[in-house]
């Protein structure tokens, strides 16, 4: 007898969130994973049972539907606190079925009224200008505890806290609640705390530190108390669904100050907050009630997702020690020895991302001093890192610790706990090292919100950046709950400006926000980015209004044209090689060009998402504006010879990948043709070197490659002197830089004061390995479909690169071999794969599981000749895996 092979389901999740435990929406949608492996698998029927675990009811849901991602709430919604268990499996076109997998699913507190408890405070006044200093907090009380007691704490803070029970430490978050527009939304977290309970006498206790909520934040010097200048703690703990009653204490403890920018002091003779019995308590302050809504956020918790031993110690040319990580990252050091007992010395750790003729780089931080202080004692404090801060670095200058060794520290790295879901390898070590910088970049830059850099004064979340990246984040990581979350703290930020979209979410209100072309557009190409990648629609309905404020409200336009308004500046192609340091928006390319391009750009998704989400008049409108805008973009800027105003790489590759080309076509000039053969003549008379910043950099390599010029993207790709993606990894880069010359190439750091050594915007060039290099690329929302395609080129003769989407994983792996090229690829079960096989007319569209192709095969030849031998020499290692 033949058993017939089924998928096998091996995840469920709700909604975005990343664990099911207090989910905030009443009835979440549901999604699951297959295993891979089964040939052909394609759903065609669900089955649901639901359990009511208090009561032991249940029902069991069958729908006839191919969905397995997002699919609804069968059964009636939840209440606040309510738990159910859900028994999920599927059948196939050949009618069996996979295996059951039971999960279950918990609702935290639904309802403003399901709150009890009060914010609670110190009642001592802190000065406003300076940090404030970091307090504990304690509340006592008395339980009898039943067999199949059940207890969970809501809590939150207007700051940030780390809490206890019985002195152990709850849950694994760093930074929580983290940061969002806190006058509008406040996230709580839900932890199970059954298993910190004890019969009798229990103490809750934490600490609370100033964060973002009240701390130093901007740039110039930044300002505080911006949100808000009275931290406190919210914490209602319940058993089997009761409020827990007891008197809340507060004193101060071993943390003397604590700032985002500034680092943290730490007395060690002084008690923690563990150490709850010790120490002087007073009565605390109720806070009033805050207007902004509490909520149970999707975006991953903070955490430390890693640590990173240190390669090696250096004695600088001033005698100071550092400890050399070997990897650029943002966190803190942790202390993995007991320093040495010395009562009243200071243990002090400087950081920075780079070393400036042997000395510690500090002058990118600016005004963030990123120092942390031990005051030291004879208690044992090995395994201590700072609680209320973190720091961009790669060096940690180490004062107070005359012997200390390599295994007496260690760095742990802070990230927003998004589940890797992208990864790529090749044949060219250099480029997966440029991978891999782009990778940690993103880890840097998703503390909390999707920043800009994570070591000076500022660690915005400014909106041109992620506007750039979030297709290349969203392949990297698992990132939907993280985009979504923040798209609704610039949805709130932007009703405040009237529709203007600030140029940084959340919105700090320490400068005039003014609308910028690229960072007002994260308001339309962010939800439509995660739409792509999430198959999420409720993103965009959740959305729209944000996109239409921007595109109706929120631009200056030139009144006779519907264009950008020539009235002011814009940032453009920021921070293009030719740009002066000191005016990084003074590029090659016209900053109007730039914006109005991605005007159109912007116009036209805003057209699709308005289709996708069924709003066919706004869809019409937008359709039709966007190409009135064309026009007016080519009477502005384009001659009737097809000659392009301000003909650079950005502008020619603005045109093509975005397809700004006249409705109709005038005469009967080409553009598309013109504009690709012109593109190709810039970058051989480039030298195949980058000339690209913010606007260009993205589409720069995917538009050579569409656009028959696929030898010049790799040639460009691989290129090693500066300006390129290579130069910064040949000298050392271990991140993305902000600039393509952050460190020059004599061992100084950039004079230009944006000089960030991590910052992920230019790493979008990760996406072109994926799709061109590796192969792999979405045809429809969500992973549904997709094309596998490989496109080999340069040197590189071997790549692979997979990917968790919504369905499962998705793999390309292939190599060429003696003229021979061969590829394998799997295709989760459910989805759908169109594969292209180099080499041959091989095509052909496949279902789930693993599949083998070769084909005879040889690398175009390569480089391409210089533009001008005399003057374009290639070096001996240019192309050197």
């Amino acid at each position: 007898m033949t058993i017939a092979l089924t998928a096998e389901i091996d995840s469920v999740t709700f909604e975005q969130y990343p664990s099911p435990l207090g989910i905030g929406i009443a009835s979440p949608r549901i999604s699951w994973k297959y295993a891979s492996g089964v040939k052909d698998w394609y759903q065609t029927e669900y089955e649901i049972e639901m359990r009511e675990l208090d009561k032991g009811t249940s029902q069991t849901y069958s729908v006839a539907s191919e969905s397995s991602v997002l699919v609804p709430w069968p059964a009636p919604p939840l209440k606040s606190r309510q738990r159910m268990q859900l028994s999920i499996r599927a059948r196939s076109r050949n009618g069996v079925w996979t295996n059951s997998l039971t999960t279950e699913v918990e609702a935290g507190l639904l309802h403003e009224s399901d709150w009890s408890s009060s914010f609670v405070s110190s009642s001592f006044t802190q000065p406003l200008g300076i940090a404030k200093r970091p307090y504990r907090l304690r509340q006592s009380f008395t339980v009898q505890l039943s067999k199949s007691h059940k207890a969970r704490l809501y809590i939150t803070a207007l700051g940030v806290y780390e809490s206890y029970i019985n002195g152990i430490r709850i849950g694994q978050d760093v930074l929580s609640p983290g940061w969002t527009s806190y006058s509008a939304r406040l996230p709580y977290q839900t932890y199970d705390v059954t298993s910190l309970l004890r019969e009798g006498t229990n103490v809750l206790s934490a600490w609370v530190g100033e964060g973002w909520y009240s701390g130093l934040l901007g740039y110039q010097g930044g300002s505080r108390n911006i949100f808000g200048n009275r931290t406190g703690l919210l914490a209602q703990l319940e058993i089997d669904g009761e409020p827990v009653e007891g008197d809340w204490e507060w004193s101060f403890g071993a943390i003397i100050s604590a700032g985002i920018y500034e680092g943290e002091t730490y007395d060690t003779n002084l008690p923690d907050a563990s150490e709850h019995s010790q120490g002087e308590w007073h009565k605390v302050d109720i806070l009033p009630t805050p207007t902004s809504k509490l909520f149970s956020s999707q975006s991953p918790p903070i955490r430390i997702i890693q640590s990173v031993k240190p390669v090696r110690i250096i004695t600088s040319p001033s005698r100071k020690i550092f400890m050399d990580f070997g990897q650029n990252l943002a966190g803190v050091v942790r202390l993995v020895s007991n320093p040495p007992s010395n009562s009243g010395s200071q243990l002090i750790i400087r950081h920075a991302e780079v070393l400036e003729h042997g000395e510690l780089g500090t002058r990118p931080l600016r005004f963030a001093t990123a120092t942390d202080k031990i005051v030291l004692s004879d208690k044992d404090i090995s395994g201590y890192h700072p609680r209320f801060t973190f720091h961009g670095f790669r060096y940690a200058e180490i004062t107070g610790w005359p012997a200390i060794s390599l295994k007496d520290v260690e760095a742990v790295v802070f990230q927003s706990s998004m589940h890797r879901s992208g990864t790529f390898t090749c044949s060219h070590a250099l480029i997966n090292r440029l991978h891999e910088n782009a990778v940690w970049s993103t880890m840097a830059n998703t503390i909390g919100i999707p920043s800009d850099c994570p070591q000076r004064d500022e660690r915005l979340g400014w909106t041109g950046d992620v506007c750039v990246y979030s297709p290349t984040m969203s392949y990297l990581f698992d990132a939907s709950g993280f985009l979504s979350e923040w798209l609704q703290d610039l949805w709130h930020d932007q009703r405040k400006l009237k529709g203007v979209v600030p140029i940084f979410v959340p919105d700090t209100g320490t400068d005039v926000s003014t609308p910028e072309a690229i960072w007002g557009d994260a308001a339309v190409l962010v939800p439509h980015d995660v739409y792509l990648s999430s198959g999420d629609l409720a993103v965009l309905e959740r959305q729209f209004e944000s996109i239409k404020m921007w595109l109706d409200e929120g631009i200056e336009r030139n009144p006779s044209t519907g264009l950008w308004s020539r009235d002011r500046d814009q940032l453009g192609d920021w921070l293009a090689p030719r740009a002066p340091p000191e005016t990084p928006n003074m590029g090659p390319t016209d900053n109007l060009l730039v914006a109005d391009a991605w005007l159109i750009y912007s116009t036209r998704t805003a057209s699709k998402i308005s289709r996708a989400i069924g709003r066919i008049e706004d869809a019409t409108r937008y359709e039709t504006q966007a190409k009135e805008l064309t026009e007016e973009f080519y009477n502005e800027y384009v001659t009737t010879a097809g000659r392009l105003v301000s003909e650079t790489q950005t502008a020619l590759c603005l045109l093509l990948c975005y397809e700004i080309f006249p409705p109709q076509c005038k005469g009967s000039l080409d553009y598309r043709s013109l504009f690709a053969e012109r593109l190709g003549h810039l970058v051989m008379k480039a030298n195949w070197l980058i000339d690209t910043g913010f606007a260009g950099t993205p589409i720069v390599l995917p538009t050579l490659a569409e656009n028959g010029h696929l030898s010049h993207a790799y040639r460009m790709l691989q290129a090693t002197e500066c300006p390129s993606w290579l130069s910064p990894v040949l000298l050392g880069a271990t991140t993305i830089w902000e600039r393509w010359d952050s460190m020059l190439a004599d061992g100084s750091i950039n004079p230009g004061e944006m000089t960030s050594f991590n910052h992920y915007a230019l790493g979008s060039v990760a996406s072109f390995m994926h799709a061109y290099i590796g192969g792999l690329s979405l045809l429809s929302p969500g992973w549904k479909t997709f094309s596998i395609h490989p496109r080999p080129g340069g040197t590189i003769t071997s790549a692979k690169t997979s990917h968790q989407s919504p369905y499962g994983k998705i793999a390309v792996e292939w190599e060429i071999r003696d003229g021979v090229f061969q590829m394998t690829v799997e295709v989760p079960p459910n989805c759908t794969a169109t594969v292209t096989v180099p080499g041959s007319q091989q095509r052909e569209v496949i279902g789930s599981g693993v599949r083998h192709y070769s084909a005879q095969y040889s690398l175009p030849s390569f480089p391409p000749p210089p533009y001008i031998p005399h003057f374009a020499p290639v070096r001996p290692n240019e192309w050197a895996a």
